[in-house]
């Protein structure tokens, strides 16, 4: 077997080596802008080709005319997306090329944030209330009804990218008329306060096979736009709001019909009223060292099983391995030197360390919650002290 996989940033590593240890010929198409600060692994590459992009988006067409040139002497049996921007490029390539898997319209429900909160809404799914940026008369009686304030989201983009919150109607109109053409691809949606939570699951034939719950410290567009300090951990599994987060997730994985893969998908439960509402999803492994934090309690590593799922097709069985029953929690902050010297942090609990430029990061492991709820704490302090950052430096290249 064949896979094709689509890399516009560098990740799914795993993806790649496990795609390799099951037998098959790695082919991957990377962007171009990132040929000399990727590492992929080349052990587990059999080709690999550059197409040029603009800060990370290839055009269509482009890549099109450039796979369906290696197609003529390679037939791909699987085409996969590593990065949440090459999801619909994948698609679309499956439905030229005839490549089993995910098609264009069902890939809108996973990347078009209006397109998944119709499709979810329509389900009878809590959705905050939304509309689409078009048409002027309905949005101002939109901005009437509902209070602000309100988040204007890119319909598109990834995580916190491009995302504003906006606390009047001048602000808005002001913000609309600047977009131009641009504007029908965002939409408006009620901002509820409350806590952000992510189920990252594994589906096989449209049955959630593997879902673990998380939740976020602060809300990650706070992260994102004011420079805080990212945390995440596994919520207890035998509690309430876990079970609450399962059930839901289920409904959500099965309106938006993902047939097979991964998905991480956020929701929030509001302050005031205590529901869960859909925020968004994704069929791809989270982002942010959520991989790792999952690895870190379970014991599975998502890239490698999403491989897994990839090459059984439908055609033959797939379960998870037995998941571990540890616990685990995440922080990652930018930092003010570019080396921070973090030896200070010795627990026995930390499984992992972030090795990069201008950043700080751990991932703790034990199997009392309430440890790792303990640690984030203290690191979280402690980290605002010595060591964070609100914004990268501005010399640095790529920021």
């Amino acid at each position: 077997m064949t896979i094709l996989c689509l890399a516009s940033y560098e990740k799914g590593h795993e993806f790649l080596r496990q795609s390799k240890r099951q037998g098959c010929t790695v082919v991957l198409v990377a962007a171009e802008s990132i040929r000399h600060t990727a590492h992929w692994p080349a052990e587990a590459i059999d080709e690999i080709f550059f197409l040029p992009d603009d800060g990370g988006r290839w055009n269509p067409q482009h890549l099109r005319n450039a796979v369906s040139y290696l197609a003529r002497t390679r037939v791909f049996d699987r085409i996969v997306a590593l990065d949440d921007f090459d999801v619909e490029q994948a698609a679309m390539l499956r439905e030229h090329l005839r490549v089993p898997g995910m098609g264009e319209t069902t890939a809108r429900h996973f990347r078009d944030k209006l397109a998944m909160r119709l499709r979810a809404s329509e389900a009878g799914i809590a959705v905050p209330d939304f509309i689409h940026v078009l048409n002027h008369p309905r949005l101002a009686e939109f901005l009437a009804n509902v209070p602000p304030p309100w988040v204007l989201k890119p319909r598109s983009m990834a995580g916190a990218i491009g995302i504003r919150k906006i606390h009047s109607a001048g602000e808005f109109w002001s913000i609309v008329e600047a977009l131009g053409d641009e504007q029908s691809n965002y939409l408006l949606e009620r901002f509820i306060p409350g806590d952000i939570f992510h189920v990252d699951s594994i589906v096989y034939e449209c049955e959630v096979r593997f879902a673990i719950a998380s939740a976020y410290g602060t809300p990650p567009l706070e992260v994102a736009q004011g420079g805080g300090i990212f945390t995440t951990r596994i919520l207890e599994r035998n509690g309430v709001t876990a079970a609450r987060l399962d059930a839901e997730n289920r409904r959500v994985l099965g309106a938006l019909r993902l047939v097979r893969g991964v998905s991480h998908t956020e929701y929030i439960i509001g302050r005031e009223d205590g529901r869960v509402y859909f925020l968004e999803t994704s069929a791809r492994v989270g982002g942010a060292h959520i991989a790792e934090l999952v690895e870190a309690a379970t014991g599975i590593n998502l890239w490698a099983e999403w491989a897994k799922i990839e090459m059984a097709g439908g055609h033959a069985p797939y379960d998870p391995p037995a998941a571990a029953t540890d616990y685990a929690g995440l922080l990652v902050s930018l930092a003010r030197e570019e080396h921070p010297d973090t030896s200070a942090f010795q627990d026995p609990e930390i499984v992992w360390r972030m090795d990069m430029p201008h950043h700080v990061g751990w991932i703790v492991r034990s199997p009392d919650p309430a440890r790792v709820r303990e640690l984030l704490n203290d690191y979280t302090a402690r980290v605002a002290r010595d060591y964070h950052a609100s914004a990268p430096p501005r010399d640095r290249p790529g920021h």
